[in-house]
């Protein structure tokens, strides 16, 4: 077993030795979703103020309104109640960091990790990797404020969402801990 199997498996060991969360409804008790980024700096329980139970937390790459995390928002009001969303992007994102003609790139050299420095992307592994990774939107961020507008906008305009639930639009300064507002993707988010 690898240490970080070891490690994870301890953990929950002892948090199951002392779990009193098990009577916890499905439907979050305070009826409202987070789509925020997968990046390990973001912890939306504690800068959202949230406990197990309280809302949906829905992450990905870059905090992206994808068609699957889309689905999940749907999912998330229609069968489980929530009534407000927040889009919650971040700055000193690795999104930032390539584009999808990079990425593309990348993984037709190999399938194996890139390295970065000052000079960029370098594929430091064997071949063969895939030209498939050319033919997928990667949805990277050139300017945070903007594409916390575009997926708020993307969602508001999406047939399968309800024009009363009000869409938030932040981004988190992982240097402070603040969430900033961004006035255009609240005001794109205004119900209607």
């Amino acid at each position: 077993m690898s240490q970080i199997l070891n490690e994870v498996l301890s953990a929950n060991q002892a948090y199951a030795a002392s779990f009193n969360k098990g009577h916890l409804p499905l439907p979050p008790g305070r009826h409202f979703s987070i789509l925020t980024c997968m990046d390990a700096r973001l912890d939306p329980a504690k800068y959202g103020g949230l406990s197990e139970g309280d809302a949906h937390v829905i992450r990905n790459a870059g905090g992206r309104a994808s068609d699957d995390a889309i689905r999940s928002l749907v999912i998330s009001y229609k069968l489980l109640g929530t009534r407000e969303w927040f889009v919650i992007h971040h700055t000193d994102c690795g999104m930032e960091l390539f584009t999808n003609e990079i990425m593309g790139d990348l993984l037709g050299s190999s399938l194996e990790t890139a390295t970065i420095d000052a000079s960029g992307w370098h594929d430091v592994g064997q071949g063969p990797g895939s030209t498939d990774g050319k033919y997928i939107n990667w949805l990277t961020i050139k300017n945070q404020e903007q594409s916390v507008t575009e997926d708020v906008t993307r969602i508001r305009n999406h047939v399968l969402v309800p024009k009363n639930i009000p869409i938030y639009g932040f981004i988190y300064d992982v240097r402070s801990g603040k969430l900033v507002e961004v006035p255009e993707a609240m005001a794109a988010g205004r119900p209607l």
